[in-house]
């Protein structure tokens, strides 16, 4: 993908024009990112009490017995949303799906461990090791930049 950027005194607000010869996955991922603005918090629940959850806060999102859980650096909360609407809500720069039931964040891995045959191992803040499931393999590899 090509990339321009002009400086114009006399444009008044940003403006994006994404030119292609037609429409694709990727265009349609860019123009989401552009036009979408993480939301500010998500509302996590424990204890019947609801707690403002920052973003940046959150180590990995992910569906267990049922409910959906954000772990993060302050406790464990259940989330009201599913993991498919997080995925669209949560900055897709930072949080990367990893399996069918689990949404993680590249600022809290300590590293991957890429010597498995067919997936990677995650470790992340606090002890967590994860899987990268076959199926977003691709995903993650481009997450990664390998």
């Amino acid at each position: 993908m090509k990339v321009e950027f002009e400086l114009d005194p006399s444009c008044a607000e940003p403006r994006a024009v994404i030119r292609a010869a037609r429409m694709t996955e990727e265009v349609a991922a860019l123009i989401r990112r552009l036009t979408e603005t993480p939301p500010a918090f998500l509302m996590g629940f424990r204890d019947e009490q609801a707690v403002p959850l920052d973003p940046a806060q959150i180590i990995r999102v992910y569906a267990q017995a049922g409910k959906v859980l954000a772990e993060t650096t302050h406790g464990t909360y259940t989330l009201r949303h599913r993991l498919c609407d997080l995925e669209a809500l949560l900055d897709g720069a930072v949080f990367v799906r990893i399996s069918n039931s689990e949404i993680i964040s590249l600022r809290h891995c300590r590293g991957f461990d890429l010597k498995l045959t067919c997936t990677i191992c995650v470790a992340l803040i606090g002890g967590v090791v994860t899987y990268v499931s076959r199926r977003y393999m691709k995903q993650i590899r481009q997450a990664l930049g390998l």
